[in-house]
């Protein structure tokens, strides 16, 4: 089924199901697994780490699916916002889709600062003087760049998106290929006593840390519900584009984790003064195929990680941009450049708070960053956006619905407990840093926001005065 034609003067829907599911997989293939692999294997405390991989990917595919029918049934560009203002408007009006756009503007470039730090890690391997401040000069540049050619129309972003996913799936494969012409099951699959111990509790404290650390490689794959407006067909086209980029990146990353751990010994992982600590993949092809491959899979994993804050920043650009335009965000934030048809101010604030996010991540460690952005997330889209499909299924029983979730409600509930499992252990796995209370200052400080933005409106915040003709969200983009 087509989406109704966008507003004049709004976004165009040009993107087809090939580029939906190249921008999702290229958002969450990026430099994720390339830099967690040591991260996993720390908090496994061996080659048993893989169990984090599938448990992230079972936590993606649950989640994914809530995506995949609120997605199809309501494809407009801001993805979430649309879906928390559709369900929420009847008790709490606009709180819940501004907030939402609040914690969004903080952890989709936290996300993406994370891609420019590993960016810098592998940079390192080619330029190991690299370091201090020419690392963090190298990673602003790097976000300078995307910013810039993110300016410009989305037809000829969509023709990029699939150079990059090209240049990404050719340096997966290649470190794949490599690992496998010195493979060591004994590396592999031996494992340190009490690996595989349920009854203690280092094997749960680890499944939590492995957990919040695997989702996070899986983060990506509803970039393209963020840009619901500009998806051809999306009841069709969206649901299949998150179905199938979580299916293909959990081949990919088994078949990577594996193999790298029967290459590199995991203890030469958890040292920090070791290359396979930092830049793993280039320690495979290295020992595998020698420094020169080495040198040059490094610069196809240099692409692939610019390749995911491209797609990242592309997609999160777009949040604000409904939310301002139905007078549930700052106003400035529905421009949309003249020419080009994109949101301008969306794109400049996000650049600019992922470099904040960079140099940050530079500054603590990588796994602190990782905590954070998750802790940002979890109450007000992933939690927040399962009660949401529970809702409209109650009270908008006739909503097109392309695609209906499978098993319906299993994959809501396995996602729930995973959500809250990865929340309730944040502070555990990052002892000093307090993500939680970093992330309920932030929520706190987003309610303040709220009540500033609905008093400059001059409207009722909350849902008892909300009318339906107020809450147009999906108008122009609903199935038909």
């Amino acid at each position: 089924m087509s989406g109704s034609p966008p507003p004049p003067g709004g976004f165009v829907r040009r993107v087809g199901l090939f580029q939906a599911t190249a921008i999702n997989m290229s958002q969450m293939c990026g430099i994720g697994p390339f830099v967690t692999i040591p991260l996993m294997v720390a908090a496994f405390g061996g080659p048993q780490a893989v169990v984090g991989f599938v448990a992230g990917a079972v936590l993606a595919l649950c989640d994914g699916l809530v995506w995949a029918e609120l997605g199809a049934a309501l494809p407009g560009s801001g993805g979430s916002y649309v879906y928390l203002r559709q369900a929420f408007r009847y008790r709490t009006g606009r709180l819940m889709p501004f907030l939402f756009v609040w914690t969004a503007m903080l952890f989709v470039p936290l996300i993406m600062s994370t891609g420019v730090v590993g960016f810098v890690q592998y940079l390192g391997y080619l330029a190991p003087g690299l370091g201090g401040p020419a690392g963090d000069v190298a990673g602003l540049g790097v976000i300078a760049l995307v910013v810039l050619l993110l300016w410009r129309g989305i037809e000829h972003i969509a023709r990029i998106t699939a150079v990059m996913w090209t240049v990404m799936i050719a340096s997966v494969v290649l470190v794949i290929a490599a690992a496998a012409t010195d493979f060591s099951p004994l590396l592999a699959f031996t494992y340190p006593a009490g690996a595989f111990d349920l009854t203690g509790g280092r094997f749960w404290t680890g499944f939590a840390a492995g957990l919040t650390i695997g989702v996070y490689d899986y983060l990506g794959y509803n970039t393209t519900a963020y840009m619901g407006a500009e998806i051809k067909d999306p009841g069709r086209v969206l649901p299949r584009s998150v179905v199938y980029s979580i299916l293909g990146i959990m081949a990919i990353y088994l078949m990577l984790q594996i193999g790298t751990l029967g290459v590199v010994d995991w203890h030469r992982m958890s040292d920090p003064g070791d290359i396979a600590s930092t830049s793993v993949a280039s320690a495979v092809l290295e020992r595998t195929w020698g420094r020169g491959a080495a040198d040059t899979v490094t610069v196809l994993i240099l692409i692939t990680a610019f390749a995911s804050v491209f797609t990242g920043l592309l997609g999160g650009s777009r949040v604000p941009y409904d939310a301002a335009r139905d007078r549930v965000f700052f106003r400035p934030y529905a421009r949309l450049h003249p020419r080009h048809r994109f949101p301008t101010l969306g794109l400049a604030t996000m650049g600019v708070i992922t470099a904040a996010g960079f140099l940050v991540g530079r500054h603590t460690d990588l796994a602190t960053l990782i905590q954070l952005l998750t802790t940002v997330m979890v109450i007000v889209q992933a939690l927040a956006q399962i009660v949401a499909l529970t809702v409209l299924r109650s009270r908008r029983p006739d909503l097109p619905r392309p695609y209906r979730m499978w098993l319906y409600p299993l994959p809501s509930l396995v996602a729930f407990a995973g959500w809250c499992v990865i929340y309730a252990c944040a502070d555990r796995n990052s002892p000093g840093r307090h993500p939680v209370e970093w992330s309920l200052a932030w929520l706190v400080l987003g309610c303040a926001a709220f009540l500033v933005w609905a008093r400059r409106e001059r409207v009722w915040p909350f849902g008892a005065k909300e009318t339906d003709e107020e809450c147009q969200v999906g108008r122009d983009t609903e199935t038909v």
